[in-house]
């Protein structure tokens, strides 16, 4: 188990130090801004949607390293979702980092990579920084105009 822990670390320095999809989308259809002031994490989401589909996906700001690999992550994991995938990514992605487990099908769907996360809910202090890009994306989905924050 520690070589599965030190490589989940490894997966989330990596993303922090280069996050993918790092940037505006100049062609988003969709933006939201999410703010966590218990650590200072601040981020835009920016989608591309072509109807049901996420065509494309980016996002900007700083953060700690858990919020920004967080982003970087998600950002890999929802290109060419549909919105019902991207929903059930988010539940079992937040499932994950919350120790939830209720049994139903979004606690056991494939994270992939986004599996690093999974000692997240050993801190829950921490829950808010890994969850920040997956509130922000949702406002994003939802056109919501008000600012996301974790508080």
């Amino acid at each position: 188990m520690s070589y599965l822990n030190d490589l989940y670390q490894e997966i989330i320095l990596d993303h922090n130090k280069r996050p993918r999809n790092f940037g505006e989308l100049k062609d988003a259809n969709r933006r939201a801004d999410g703010y966590n002031p218990l650590c200072g994490d601040k981020l835009t989401v920016y989608l591309h949607m072509d109807g049901d589909l996420v065509r494309d996906v980016s996002f900007q700001g700083s953060g700690c390293a858990i919020s920004t690999a967080s982003a970087s992550l998600m950002t890999e994991a929802l290109k060419g979702k549909t919105r019902a995938q991207v929903e059930e990514l988010f539940n079992g992605f937040h499932s994950l980092v919350t120790g939830a487990t209720s049994g139903d099908d979004s606690s056991q769907i494939d994270l992939g990579k986004l599996a690093a996360f999974h000692g997240v809910s050993e801190f829950p202090i921490r829950v808010k920084c890994a969850t920040l890009a997956w509130h922000t994306m949702q406002a994003a989905l939802e056109n919501k105009e008000q600012a996301v924050s974790t508080e």
